[in-house]
């Protein structure tokens, strides 16, 4: 693969192996262990792996190395720890750098389980964690210590859909030491450039636009090839939080077309947002790719002015009137993913962020109204008529 080949070209040439048989698509290696030639080998691979060299699926496996390879291509990483959801990704980059006494500031913006994995895992084992306004950068100043070690946000929040400055806050944090960690699912792999920026380490859930289908789960882990082999491979091993090389391979024929679909998504995106504006029956749109958005500004410069596949929508009447929308539709399906094929949409307060106390619900702007609305691929006029049918349903 050459270095200089661009995004959409490392999105299907990226990591590719070939068997013996010089197979088009990459093969499946569903197996869980592999076969030595003699047990001096099997000694010497346990000492050490060389490259291509496998010893155990939950420690490695041909499929799960070509999607890894392929992904810190396209992420400009060193490498990638390919694991089993987004979520063993969030708790696998976080626990295998933290122990007992170090602190962590994050944004507290967060979906609900990555905020049960920085309150009551890490702090069942004694991680001390102090939450921010992560659009705020004094904050992120006035928290950071000299025992901070860490720092996690998502880039884009869900799902009031939040900017944050990677760049700014990778600025403080380097200031003190800590490691910059980014989840980086609603700003894409296809529109973000946060290792440029200054993250450290960044955190894909591949279930969503990388799979882009609904058919599998799966994450990703990116960094410096000696956190990835260093510090996050020896535990991910051990406990187990591995990606299955089928799901690897379903995550790699994502990859091949993720340019095209998130593009279009996104122009979508913001033609949907852009009509429903001002409809009587809101409160609110929102959107970064809206001039209005607070955060367009950093949306120009951070992601190219583009806008991600997913807006809100904060309806007047409060939860009634979200549930009298939600069951108006006719074509997106009421579920709890995003960026997939299909349009999709999900009543936060009462499902992704049911757990969040009411208070810290009204601090996010997560209400009762709220509806985030993931952008598929049906035809972007279809999908507006269609809204503005179930907005207009609920002023009756």
């Amino acid at each position: 693969m050459s270095e200089n080949w661009n995004k959409a070209t490392k999105m299907v040439h990226g990591g590719t192996r070939r068997s013996q048989y010089n197979e088009v698509s990459e093969a499946i290696f569903l197996t869980q262990g592999f076969v030595y030639d003699s047990a001096e080998q099997a000694e010497a691979r346990f000492i050490e792996t060389g490259p291509d060299e496998f010893i155990y699926a939950r420690y490695g496996n041909p499929t799960v190395a070509m999607f890894e390879d392929r992904i810190a291509a396209l992420e400009g990483a060193e490498d990638a720890f390919a694991t089993a959801s987004g979520m063993a990704a969030v708790n696998g980059a976080l626990t295998s750098m933290l122990k007992s006494g170090d602190h962590v500031v994050s944004a507290k913006a967060l979906f609900g389980s990555c905020l049960y994995i920085l309150e009551s895992v890490l702090g069942r084992f004694g991680v001390e964690v102090t939450f921010v306004d992560g659009t705020d950068l004094d904050q992120w100043r006035a928290a950071m210590r000299p025992d901070t070690k860490a720092v996690f946000f998502e880039s884009m929040s869900n799902p009031t859909l939040e900017v944050i400055d990677v760049a700014a806050v990778a600025e403080i944090a380097h200031g003190v030491g800590a490691t910059v960690v980014v989840d980086n699912v609603f700003s894409t792999p296809v529109f973000s450039n946060a290792i440029s920026q200054g993250a450290d380490v960044v955190i894909y859930s591949a279930t969503k636009h990388i799979d882009g289908q609904g058919r599998a789960l799966g994450g990703v882990v990116l960094g410096t090839k000696d956190f990835i082999r260093g510090t996050l491979e020896p535990y991910m091993k051990h406990t187990g939080g591995s990606l299955s090389p089928f799901n690897a391979w379903v995550l790699l024929k994502g990859l091949e077309t993720i340019s095209l679909r998130v593009n279009a998504q996104a122009e979508s995106a913001l033609k949907i947002a852009t009509a429903l504006e001002g409809h009587p029956a809101l409160v609110r749109t929102l959107y970064p790719g809206l001039p209005a958005h607070a955060q367009n500004a950093l949306v120009q410069r951070q992601l190219g002015g583009k806008g991600g596949t997913v807006l809100s929508l904060d309806l007047k009447g409060g939860k009634d009137a979200a549930f009298k929308f939600l069951n108006a539709m006719t074509i997106a399906v009421i579920s709890n993913n995003l960026g997939d094929a299909k349009s999709i949409a999900t009543h936060p307060a009462t499902t992704t962020h049911q757990r969040l106390p009411d208070e810290l619900k009204d601090e996010l702007g997560i209400t009762p109204g709220l509806v985030r609305f993931s952008v598929g691929l049906e035809d972007a006029d279809d999908l507006i008529a269609d809204l503005r049918q179930a907005l207009d349903a609920t002023l009756n």
